[in-house]
């Protein structure tokens, strides 16, 4: 198993799908070496790691409707729709407390993508590398442009991994996983559009022109990333699982209702693929 990668996609609230089927390779314990993420992808696999199999629902479903989590006053207050300090501070050390020491010890490696505001490249993070700032680290993954703060890391400026590479599949490559599980939240078909408020984004992000640039083609950059992986899904490389029904949740999703709709169609669209799952991971782990 030792060559096969679990690609996480992010997408905000979707991302309770990727999290339900988490939620179901936990149970199978279906744990792979390799776990790379961004954006909700990053704070999802942060639970997988961590083996903490009710995490991802309990912070993104059962806290959702807490004025803190996300809401209009967060905007006004903080110019952030999501209250940052209360996901990644709050919640992790108080609420729904985070294993620090099982997310350690555990011997898979877990990396982090982000964006560089400044070059527009992503900058990908290993757990060797960011010891006690894993959540730092997802919290600049996850801060989406003109609804969070750009976060500083050791002399970056960083922003949401989803932009710069929002499949990061082709850096589970370069990390040596020649097969990969990749998980989006994004039904087939679908393919991005190009940004309609450009004139705002340079307005308002006119120190990181990296971002600006990355942004104005990140649509390309999407569509390109699918087809190639839709490509090595017909040479058996790539396992794919992606919502089998229509999406009704939105980026920024505060219905319980829908939210736990999609975190169980993430559970069963898993469990039905079950053997298709154990044939991947079984053969390609005799390679």
């Amino acid at each position: 198993m030792s060559s096969i990668g679990l690609v996480l996609e992010g997408g905000g609230s979707r991302g309770i799908y990727t999290a339900g089927v988490l939620r179901y390779l936990m149970e199978e314990q279906m744990y792979l070496p390799y776990t790379i993420g961004v954006s909700a992808g990053a704070c999802h696999g942060s639970s997988y790691i961590s083996r903490q199999k009710d995490r991802n629902r309990e912070v993104s479903i059962d806290y959702v409707d807490h004025p803190e989590y996300l809401s209009l006053r967060n905007f006004i207050k903080k110019r952030e729709m999501f209250g940052m300090d209360f996901l990644f501070d709050r919640l992790p050390n108080e609420l729904v407390p985070f294993d620090y020491e099982t997310f350690d010890q555990t011997e898979d490696e877990f990396v982090i993508g982000v964006t560089d505001c400044m070059t527009g490249e992503p900058v990908f993070y290993k757990k060797s590398e960011y010891a006690d700032d894993a959540l730092t680290l997802i919290r600049a993954s996850s801060s989406i442009p003109l609804l969070s703060p750009v976060v500083e890391f050791e002399g970056r400026y960083l922003m949401d991994g989803g932009i710069a590479d929002p499949v990061p599949i082709k850096q589970s490559i370069k990390d040596g996983n020649e097969q990969n599980i990749v998980i989006l939240t994004r039904n087939r078909g679908y393919y991005k559009k190009p940004q309609s408020f450009s004139w705002y984004i340079r307005k308002k992000y006119y120190e990181y022109p990296g971002l600006i640039q990355a942004l104005e083609k990140r649509h390309t950059h999407y569509n390109e990333t699918l087809e190639y992986i839709f490509e090595e899904e017909k040479k058996g490389n790539v396992l794919v699982i992606s919502p089998s029904e229509k999406l009704k949740v939105g980026r920024m999703e505060k219905s319980k209702r829908k939210l736990t709709s999609l975190y169980d169609l993430g559970y069963q669209d898993a469990q039905n693929m079950k053997q298709t799952l154990e044939d991947f991971i079984g053969v390609q782990s005799n390679v």
